[in-house]
């Protein structure tokens, strides 16, 4: 089995070095417009080798099984010559991947994913875009690559594979059934709840450095889950249909609005509350989960008709921060190549002159959440890799959430000579609701009740110091949650508090306007005097111009849609009505089916 498993062992190591030379290919070519230091490229190659180490271990997986194999019929098998069929297999996809990805990547900017395969079944839209020299050169570059990969696949090939005997045979096979479970872990990405995605890799402000580092093998395989005819399932009216269904619900601009701070830049916080909905607030009639929650909604800006977008938090963070929709079957966050394109109120208020950070207590990795923020400002994140070790095993999830409201308020209180913006993400009121205390027998309400204090905590300990003068709190729940009897037939369900407290609030206000958690982007903006016409789907609240009152939430393939006339809960699955309220649910449906289709094509074309 020794000579079985260093053959192995070599070619995992042999592949993951073409994947590290495919990268330095890759920057060489671009380094004349995407000019880097020596540091840089040891950056890119340390933090992309993560998603290298995990892919080559796909690469590997045939051969492993061939050498087990071996271990009882290596005589009768032409085990040599089905590797070699397998290496230029191999070598072929990884030559086409390689100089496809270097070569598309000054024409789209991003790393190669299924947008290629429409050019494959059109080839003329490749001819029409360069020279049939710059074709032939790619070419011959990809045979060489190809070449070069087979010979030293084949080269580091032993000639022949020892016969053992039937008690070594079966020691092998279970040595080898051993290794299947390190080779799990590895193309899982770990043992954490986070599974090995794009965005764990992203490390720079610089996208490009970024980009660099993502494996284009497994960018372009893990974009095959969300192909292009996906959007296309929204297709249910001609444009001059969808205009006229949804015309005047997204207005893009700020007039006469309400002036609901005292000052044009505050700082500005944004604490995104794990799954905080309705139902444990006095929304919901409830007053004593959520007492210090409540309080805040009566001394601030009290958004008392917010309903969120989504039901994940992968969906929900986006659409807070970038002010975009969300998808029964997609989630933004999860499409490097799309989100990306997102604007953000970190990005937005940077251009400003703001520091930008984020905090989160668990794996920033998950869902890609990571590539997402960098990507679309925030410039320094902190998570549970931050933490010590007992504080990122105090929970579950990660850094519950009393250590994680302390290194916020230190965030805050540190001194600084930029206006600043932190996004904050919750994590403990979420399942196993895995909590320090033990107030309620019912662990759900126990755990959101512990968030309730943490938050009451921070502020009351914030009130004290200076930087509370200059401060917007901005608290809203990422989702809400099915709980009590409540599900999404309920309009109880999707409605979410989205409260603004601080000294930067002016008075205490009540906002009885119908809106989504999407419309924070362009009602904080707007409110800070700041242009927010790249978001195209976020509504500025207090606006003169917000007439048409509308709010949409999308869960697995269903959506909810309100407005001044009623409401309607339709699922997708069986094209039917599962809930209403009002007179009007057929033409509610119909602007429901509208939205998804204007808001799918935005998505679809960026």
């Amino acid at each position: 089995m020794k000579e079985r498993l260093w053959y192995i062992i070599k070619v995992y190591l042999l592949t993951l070095l073409f994947f590290l030379a495919a990268k330095v290919c890759f920057m060489a070519y671009h380094s004349g417009e995407h000019p880097f230091a020596a540091g840089d490229l040891y950056d890119v190659l340390s933090h992309g080798l993560s998603l290298d180490l995990s892919t080559s271990i796909y690469i590997v997986i045939p051969l492993f099984l061939l050498a087990v194999a071996t271990l009882w019929t290596s005589r009768r098998l032409p085990w040599r010559t089905v590797a070699k069929v397998y290496y230029a297999f191999v070598a072929a996809v990884l030559a086409v991947t390689f100089v496809s990805d270097t070569s598309l990547y000054e024409f789209w900017g991003f790393k190669l994913n299924d947008s290629v395969l429409p050019y494959l079944a059109q080839p003329q839209g490749i001819t029409a875009s360069v020279t049939w020299w710059y074709l032939a050169l790619r070419l011959v570059a990809v045979a060489l690559a190809a070449w070069a990969i087979y010979r030293l696949y084949v080269w580091i090939t032993p000639s022949g594979m020892p016969s053992l005997s039937l008690k070594k045979a079966v020691a092998g096979t279970l040595a080898a059934l051993a290794m299947v479970p390190p080779m799990v872990i590895g193309i899982r990405g770990g043992v954490t709840d986070a599974t090995t995605n794009i965005g764990q890799v992203y490390f720079s402000q610089q996208q490009f450095l970024n980009h660099a580092a993502v494996n284009p093998l497994f960018c372009f395989i893990s974009s095959l889950e969300h192909g292009a005819d996906e959007y296309d399932i929204y297709n249910y009216y001609d444009e001059e249909q969808c205009r006229r269904l949804t015309e005047g619900i997204y207005t893009a601009t700020s007039e006469d609005g309400d002036t609901l701070l005292n000052s044009s830049r505050p700082n500005v916080v944004i604490i995104i509350m794990e799954g905080c909905g309705g139902v444990f607030t006095e929304i919901g009639g409830r007053t004593d989960i959520t007492p210090n929650l409540n309080r805040l909604a009566r001394e601030g800006v009290f958004f008392s008709r917010c309903y969120g977008n989504s039901w994940r938090t992968d969906r929900g963070t986006l659409c807070t921060l970038s002010g975009y929709p969300s998808f029964p079957n997609t989630s933004v966050m999860k499409m490097p190549d799309k989100s990306r394109t997102m604007p953000s109120v970190a990005a937005s208020l940077a251009r400003e002159g703001y520091d930008t950070e984020y905090l989160y207590g668990g794996d920033i990795n998950f869902t890609n959440m990571r590539g997402y923020l960098v990507a679309t400002g925030f410039a320094k994140l902190t998570s549970m890799d931050d933490y010590a070790k007992a504080e990122r095993e105090s929970a579950q999830w990660g850094v519950r959430d009393d250590i994680t409201f302390a290194t916020l308020y230190d965030m805050i209180t540190a001194k600084r000579s930029k206006p600043f913006i932190i996004g904050y993400s919750t994590l403990s009121s979420h399942e196993p609701w895995d909590v320090p205390q033990k107030v309620f027998d019912d662990e759900v309400l126990n755990s959101f009740n512990y968030l309730d204090k943490c938050l009451g905590n921070f502020i009351a300990r914030l009130r004290k110091t200076p930087e509370w003068n200059n401060l917007l709190l901005v608290l809203l729940p990422d989702h809400g949650i099915h709980y009590g009897g409540v599900d999404n037939t309920q309009m109880l369900f999707y409605h979410i508090p989205m409260i603004w407290t601080g000294g930067a609030v002016k008075k205490p206000a009540v906002i009885d306007r119908i809106c989504n958690q999407s419309d924070l982007p362009a009602t904080l903006l707007g409110q800070m005097g700041i242009a927010h016409d790249d978001y195209t789907f976020s509504r500025d609240v207090t606006s003169a111009a917000y007439t048409r009152h509308t709010a949409m939430n999308t869960y697995n393939n269903g959506f909810m849609l309100t407005d001044s006339t009623g409401y309607v809960v339709y699922d997708l699955d069986a094209n039917r009505i599962t809930a209403s309220g009002g007179n009007d649910a057929e033409r509610l449906v119909a602007t429901g089916k509208a939205i998804l289709q204007i808001t799918s094509n935005d998505l679809k074309n960026r």
